[in-house]
């Protein structure tokens, strides 16, 4: 199984007089993992909305895999910061959700890659927070998807869950070698899952850089350059300017 690839091309995003996304271009090839980082607002979860469908541009065009995109595509699957599970449905009837019936057994094994077997008679509320976003996960592998967004899935999440996450999501990436799109406020997280991490900085991308990093990734001073690298251009707008000093590679 192999992902999809992205092509978008002078997309333009209004919301009313408010200028979102300004003249985006971008290629992503297929089972490529990309990291969408910048402050909020800065547009990068319009992006994904709009590469998922759920919303749609003002201009120009986005292609997955050769196709114009406009209706929703169960090959384009989205995990958001809430787990969005239905409270009275069970575990196993909230990742089968949205599938044919057929798919129990799909289902069943969706879960034990997300290493939750044996909880598929759970209600979520007998969940924690990093169980749910694992359930949110399993109800996407379901779709055997070919684009994963992830809309900051780990940002509720405590530090250790959020590493066991982490390391989960890029595990599953290696062994279903599906495109993601992560949209992440962390920086360190973009660097330690990523191929290539991009900037957004007001509707514009200011930054696109391959992390040539061997995996599994590890904290050293090679991470530290490419976190800092990206920093160092965070910070060099307006009043942050004399801050990003600090980060100056």
């Amino acid at each position: 199984m192999a992902g999809y690839n992205i092509c978008v091309r002078h997309l333009e995003k209004y919301f009313g007089a408010v200028h979102v996304l300004r003249n985006i271009n971008l290629d992503i090839p297929a089972g490529e993992f990309v990291a969408l980082v910048g402050k909020s607002g800065c547009g990068k979860s319009t992006l994904l909305r709009l590469i998922s469908s759920l919303e749609s541009p003002t201009s120009g065009d986005i292609l997955i895999n050769g196709e114009q995109t406009g209706t929703i595509d169960g090959n384009v699957r989205v995990l958001f910061q809430d787990a969005r599970l239905l409270p009275w449905k069970t575990v196993l009837d909230n990742v089968v959700l949205g599938s044919a019936e057929r798919d129990r057994e799909k289902a069943l094994q969706a879960l034990r890659d997300v290493d939750l077997q044996g909880k598929e008679n759970a209600w979520p509320s007998d969940l924690s927070g990093g169980q749910r976003q694992r359930v949110a996960l399993a109800r996407a592998l379901v779709g055997t998807p070919k684009v994963l967004l992830l809309d900051e899935p780990l940002s509720a999440l405590d530090a250790l869950t959020r590493l066991n996450m982490q390391q989960l999501i890029e595990k599953l990436w290696k062994e279903w070698n599906f495109t993601v799109i992560l949209v992440t406020h962390d920086v360190s997280e973009a660097v330690n899952l990523a191929d290539r991490v991009i900037l957004l900085e007001d509707g514009n991308i200011t930054l696109d850089t391959k992390v040539e990093l061997a995996r599994p990734r590890i904290k050293n001073t090679d991470a530290a350059y490419y976190e800092q690298l990206i920093l160092a251009h965070i910070m060099k707008s307006g009043e942050n300017r004399e801050a990003a000093e600090e980060y100056a590679i």
